[in-house]
């Protein structure tokens, strides 16, 4: 959407004080952006050569977040830590990120002005850099300091998907070029990232809607599952934060991995799956959540994502 479309959805709210927030129409833009990109970036990669020799699943799928679900700490942090040793940022701006994602995780809660700092910052490093560059970097980071820090309890669980036959994705506040390697190399469908907008292949700097998190996520999730054609009842959603019970809340089954207190104590009086690897139990002894159990109809991928472009 245009930003004269997006300053005509605020002009209408001022008239009309029940409608979306400011807030909640950026976390709109920002999942449909977000699904659009993911299915994109997955047409790009996938290879029509392969093909699978079991029937698909077509209406169901899972969901992972990807902090401390997929992989050990925020992979944006990892991904900072690559770009610093790469002389692209300093390690002052890393332990300034870092110290906003603790007090984040710990309170739940966001502080605005930390927030737009953070998204300044970040924005004002892609301004004007190539989309292929960061898709370079994010392979080379990946490599180096990302592929070692999978939960392979997680890695477990999103291949129980592959192997029904349904479509895996990731759902982060990453960047979606990030986001959609990591899913890339895990062999995974894709990726649903924060979308950072480019002209021409490279960055202007600015975001499409906001930071894909909270109501991003879900409304990214529920845009794919229609362009798909899933039915979020038989989908199955893994996090770890109580930030992302909107898209938990979302679909069939909800799993919490690696929780935080507050999901924690919102999964048990929900009835919904928790399973933690941080306590060293054995991927091996993690069970088939429900939706997946009664709505397998098949195993494999219809097709095994092919290498992206750098």
């Amino acid at each position: 959407m245009s930003e004269t479309g997006e300053s005509e959805k605020r002009r209408r709210r001022i008239r009309n004080p029940l409608g979306p927030t400011a807030a909640q129409i950026r976390a709109s833009l920002a999942g449909e952006a977000s699904a659009d990109a993911a299915i994109a970036i997955a047409q790009e990669d996938a290879d029509p050569a392969e093909q699978s020799s079991v029937p698909l699943d077509l209406t169901a799928a899972a969901f992972f977040d990807v902090d401390n679900t997929m992989v050990q700490g925020a992979s944006i942090i990892h991904f900072a830590r690559g770009l610093a040793s790469r002389k692209y940022i300093t390690t002052r701006d890393i332990s300034e990120f870092a110290w906003q994602q603790v007090k984040f995780r710990v309170s739940g809660k966001e502080n605005l002005g930390e927030v737009a700092s953070g998204r300044e910052k970040a924005l004002s490093f892609v301004a004007g850099r190539s989309t292929a560059e960061l898709a370079r970097l994010g392979e080379e980071i990946y490599d180096e300091l990302i592929a070692d820090k999978i939960w392979a309890g997680t890695r477990a669980l999103a291949q129980m998907h592959l192997d029904a036959g349904q479509q895996v994705w990731l759902v982060t506040a990453t960047p979606v070029e990030l986001a959609s390697i990591i899913a890339k190399r895990l062999g995974l469908t894709g990726a649903l990232g924060t979308v950072a907008e480019s002209k021409d292949g490279l960055f202007t700097g600015r975001l499409v809607g906001d930071i894909l998190h909270g109501l991003g996520k879900a409304h990214a999730v529920r845009t794919l599952a229609v362009r798909e054609g899933l039915d979020l009842r038989r989908c199955t959603a893994y996090s770890d934060s109580h930030n992302d019970v909107p898209m938990l809340s979302l679909v069939g089954t909800a799993v919490a991995v690696n929780p935080d207190a507050d999901l924690r104590e919102l999964a048990k009086n929900r009835g919904w799956e928790i399973r933690d690897f941080r306590t060293g139990r054995k991927a091996a002894k993690i069970g088939v959540p429900t939706a997946l159990a009664l709505g397998a109809a098949g195993g494999g991928l219809a097709a095994v994502l092919g290498r992206r472009r750098s």
